[in-house]
């Protein structure tokens, strides 16, 4: 059986197989639409994520609790998971339909109207499928979920990038969007049917104790997603889709964060889970530190790294037509350092589904009353900094609510002295890369290249040299760079005897 570690690091290879591809999507259509054009894409997707988190009803999230406790009836779950979720979307698709005149019209932006029921469809069927990667994580099927990551990922990037280069048009990279997403359903269902077979069906008393679960837990993702796209919709309201389009751009979406920190905030739920119903509170009260330390060491060279270098970033990707995003990305990637204490996960092992809601209304509440002085202060910079308040204001609420279901002092609840050091070793490992850009003229590309390269060594040396490595991971590293450097390393072996 893998360590959590293993199983995280095989989620992670899943989803960073096709980082690049994904990540290049808004970059390629940046260059393909103009600012206002770009504006409307982003605009539609600010509409799709905003309705996709809510309309989940907390079911597909619901299975990594039921099915590790219950594997017998784990079929039953995920089909009432199903059933809930495409009744969800059916509603949700119906809703857009009606409504999109309307909002085009809260958006300013007439152009969203006749793609809102492409992007309402495309909602129906990623809702379902959503149960995919969970069950797969859930029965301990790692490397199956990294590879429905990988090419999930892939193909979506590709047909949005085909659609917008070949035909140029957004109503084209909408009829991508949903192939993509019948695509993805198909493959869901026929999944789910071979790992369930007959239990592969409905049970309504299962479905009351899921509903018991999953709807407190919903409402607190209700106000989430509200909290999370509040800055996006008041830019939207604000200002034009040209205007948001360099507001979307600042705020720019790194997915390999997101690949990184679900996946590890999953397996270390499934396995806090499993210590807890073995009585094991102290090892699930290790899993958690464990989890934020070893996301420290990724999370805090990629923000510094990003900080030091945004304005070359931001140029090399989207032209200088986004320099004023600069200012934005740099103060957007503090987001990167809070996704390193990921509490909600934590809170939903002790299934804590009301605390959850009572946080996230305090960071709604947080951006609500501030948003509009923060816009008319400090223009679209604002707009960021209350969302990254109300964010740190609830995961402090967070941690004091999690010290006392782990029963653990402040000093316990986080690895205060590995992300100090994790700190401190990252800042260190700035200046040579800061000398770098300092002294060396080169274009963009090559010269985030060097400074990248001269960072991740210097970060890599510090972190050895300060021991801050589990075993684990030093022989992970270890065995990789066998596999990358075989004939070194027998030629080093060789000289030894």
């Amino acid at each position: 059986m893998k360590s959590g570690f293993q199983s995280t690091l095989v989620l992670i290879g899943g989803r960073m197989t096709a980082f690049l591809v994904g990540f290049f999507t808004p970059v390629v259509l940046a260059r393909v639409f103009d600012q206002a054009a770009f504006g409307t894409y982003k605009q539609i997707f600010l509409i799709y994520g905003t309705i996709q988190g809510v309309a989940q009803l907390g079911m597909a999230e619901s299975l990594f609790y039921f099915i590790p406790t219950d594997q017998a009836r784990a079929g039953r779950y995920a089909f009432n998971s199903a059933v809930v979720l495409a009744g969800a979307g059916a509603a949700s698709l119906a809703a857009l339909w009606m409504g999109r005149l309307h909002i085009a019209g809260w958006l300013r932006n007439q152009a969203v109207a006749p793609l809102v029921p492409a992007i309402g469809l495309y909602l129906l069927v990623m809702l379902v499928t959503a149960l995919l990667e969970i069950v797969m994580i859930s029965r301990r099927r790692h490397v199956w979920a990294a590879g429905s990551y990988a090419l999930s990922d892939m193909l979506r990037a590709v047909l949005l990038i085909l659609a917008a280069v070949v035909f140029g048009d957004l109503r084209w990279v909408m009829a991508a969007i949903v192939v993509f997403g019948l695509a993805r359903l198909a493959a869901t269902l026929v999944y789910l049917r071979r790992e369930f077979g007959g239990e592969f069906r409905p049970d309504a008393g299962l479905l009351r104790r899921q509903l018991a679960y999953a709807l407190p837990f919903e409402l607190a993702v209700l106000v989430e997603v509200a909290q999370a796209n509040y800055h996006s919709w008041a830019v939207s309201y604000h200002f034009s889709a040209a205007v948001f389009a360099i507001y979307a751009v600042g705020c720019l979406q790194l997915p390999f964060v997101d690949f990184v920190a679900t996946p590890a905030s999953n397996v270390m739920m499934v396995r806090m889970a499993e210590e807890l119903r073995a009585g094991r509170r102290h090892l699930a009260a290790f899993i958690w530190r464990d989890t934020t330390r070893k996301l420290a060491l990724i999370f805090i060279p990629i923000f510094i790294f990003l900080f030091i270098s945004a304005r070359d970033i931001i140029l090399l990707l989207f032209t200088s037509r986004y320099a004023e995003s600069v200012p934005i990305f740099m103060l957007w990637c503090t987001v990167i350092l809070l996704a390193v204490i990921q509490t909600d996960g934590l809170l939903r092992v002790y299934a804590q589904t009301r605390f959850l809601l009572l946080m996230n209304v305090v960071r709604l509440g947080v951006v609500a009353v501030l948003i509009n002085w923060a816009i008319s202060s400090f223009h679209l910079l604002g707009a960021v900094l209350v969302t990254v308040l109300g964010t740190a204001v609830a995961k402090v609420l967070a941690l004091e609510r999690a010290r006392t279901l782990m029963q653990v002092g402040v000093g316990g609840i986080l690895p205060w002295r590995s992300l100090a050091s994790t700190l401190g070793v990252g800042c260190a490992a700035a200046v040579p890369a800061l000398l770098v850009k300092r002294f060396v003229a080169l274009p963009n590309l090559p010269l985030l290249a060097l400074v990248g390269t001269a960072y991740m060594l210097s970060y890599a040396a510090l972190l050895f040299w300060f021991d801050l490595l589990s075993a684990d991971e030093k022989r992970f590293i270890a065995d990789g760079l066998r596999r990358l450097l075989p004939r070194a390393v027998k030629a080093s072996e060789a000289e030894g005897a």
